[in-house]
């Protein structure tokens, strides 16, 4: 009953995030508000502001500085996780957990 219920949730979670995609502006849009003050400004100061000749650079190392480090930790830590997830049904993942849970069984036993 649950995984019907969670599939059925996340089917009307997609279905209404595809609807939303109506509202927002098209791709490359001249007049959208990024485009009006966000991006004019980067070009035209991020010389000055960073010290740096690449609007690229200027851009994801200082202007957006923040964001791009909590994207990357963002995809580390789901790389890790897939790895993870993946290396449980192997032989060497099989004796990882056991270890850890010899490990963990240990300490308690100690107390």
């Amino acid at each position: 009953m649950g995984k019907v219920l969670s599939t059925i949730l996340m089917a009307v979670v997609t279905v209404l995030f595809c609807f939303c995609t109506v509202f927002l502006p098209p791709i490359g849009d001249v007049d959208s508000a990024p485009n009006q003050h966000v991006t004019p400004h980067y070009i035209e100061h991020a010389k000055e502001d960073t010290g740096s000749p690449n609007i690229v650079t200027a851009t994801l190392a200082d202007y957006r500085g923040f964001d791009t480090l909590w994207e990357t930790s963002v995809m580390f830590v789901s790389g890790l996780t897939a790895c993870l997830i993946l290396m449980i049904n192997t032989e060497e993942g099989k004796k990882v957990l056991k270890k850890g849970k010899k490990e963990k069984g240990g300490a308690n036993n100690g107390q």
